[in-house]
């Protein structure tokens, strides 16, 4: 028995996935048949995983607008990460492994034990909704995760990051399509293919590693990763930016403390002059008090110089590296959104290609794309031999 197997990027609607409410799609009736791994609260997991982290962090804030009050909130509402990601991992379709057929109740047997291991697998993705679903056409497993790194040197040292999450587990990015996320997704294919070998099913790999999916749905998840590797950079430079920006306040609080110095030198007894005492001579008074107050005068005053010098320098290079990141930041902001922008077109196609899907029949339209392919490359090879001519 050979099949295919689809790893897709979920909407992540827990409740859905824990049949608070049902959807057109699924059966009710069947739901009883439907397993939960984890159904945990992700504000109890935000606690449990950053709680100390935030405390630590705050604790080392010299300004109040700074600190956290709820870092749920706070990635929540931001656009730098998502608070989970969820993927759905499928075996074969609705024809070749339906819910109500003993191939499917097989599937369920497989996707059961390939779950066990996940959590121990991926330590830095942190489950906290894992369903199985038998009330659908094909049994398929939810998983829903919160991915998150440690030791940190900028901002929380334990925070939310797909990205480094995936680096931490060893996946490094190289390219477009060898993406952290991509490489992850194929290893985690390869480790539902074992467990499905164990049951006598071979995984069928038509084509290309991505055949399983439609062309569009690859296209919609590859635009997905490629956002998710821009927040992080935006999250990096964002960090770098208040960074940046809390030195230059710095830089600023020291020219109004020079200001103070200046103001007290102006005031302070220690040094003013004193009167002439009884019939001091001109050539005592000199000795005794104006030249021991020039010299020390002379050495504040360097001092202070050579200080605020510096101060100013390093507060003018700053300000330009500083606008400098603000235009990268801008620069960054608008390929996100382009990005997003081609993701939400993609969504549209591929929600119009499904429905071709389920007018026409699967076989009809792998028919009329087989001979587009054949098509193409008939050109290819045409264009190339009459460039050899």
């Amino acid at each position: 028995m050979k099949r295919t197997i689809s790893v897709m990027v979920g909407k992540g609607s827990v409740s859905h996935n824990s049949r608070k409410f049902h959807a057109e799609n699924t059966d009710p009736e069947r739901s009883n048949l439907n397993r939960t791994y984890f159904n945990i609260p992700i504000k109890q997991i935000y606690r449990e995983l950053f709680n100390e982290a935030v405390k630590r962090y705050n604790e080392k804030q010299t300004r109040k607008d700074r600190c956290i009050d709820n870092y749920y909130e706070k990635i929540r509402s931001g656009k730098q990460e998502k608070p989970f990601h969820e993927i759905i991992l499928q075996i074969g379709n609705k024809d070749d492994m339906n819910a109500k057929t003993d191939e499917g109740r097989l599937s369920v047997k497989v996707l059961n034990e390939y779950m066990q291991d996940f959590q121990s697998r991926n330590q830095n993705l942190k489950v906290f909704s894992a369903h199985l679903h038998m009330d659908e056409a094909t049994p398929h497993l939810h998983i829903d995760f919160v991915p998150f790194t440690t030791g940190s040197k900028r901002g929380l040292d334990t925070r939310v990051s797909l990205k480094q999450a995936l680096a931490a587990q060893g996946y490094k990015g190289g390219s477009r399509q060898e993406t952290e996320w991509n490489q992850w997704v194929q290893e985690e294919k390869q480790q539902l293919a074992i467990v499905m070998e164990r049951y006598g099913i071979q995984w069928d790999q038509k084509g290309t590693q991505e055949k399983h999916l439609s062309v569009l749905d690859y296209e919609k998840k590859m635009r997905a990763a490629e956002v998710a590797e821009l927040d992080e950079k935006l999250a990096d430079k964002k960090d770098e930016f208040d960074t940046l920006t809390k030195r230059i306040e710095n830089f600023e609080s020291g020219e109004k403390g020079i200001a103070d110095m200046q103001n007290q030198l102006d005031t302070d007894p220690n040094y003013q002059l004193p009167e002439p005492q009884g019939l001091m001579s001109a050539k005592n008074y000199k000795t005794k008090f104006v030249e021991p107050l020039i010299k020390k005068l002379k050495s504040l005053v360097k001092t202070v110089l050579v200080k605020y010098f510096k101060a100013y320098d390093d507060y003018n290079r700053l300000n330009h590296y500083n606008g400098s990141l603000y235009k990268e930041n801008e620069r960054l902001q608008g390929s996100n959104e382009r990005l997003s922008f081609e993701n939400t077109q993609l969504r549209k196609e591929n929600k119009d290609y499904k429905l071709l899907r389920k007018v026409f029949g699967n076989e009809q339209i792998d028919s009329l794309l087989e001979q587009a392919k054949q098509s193409k490359q008939r050109d290819i090879r045409f264009r190339k031999n009459n460039t050899e001519r």
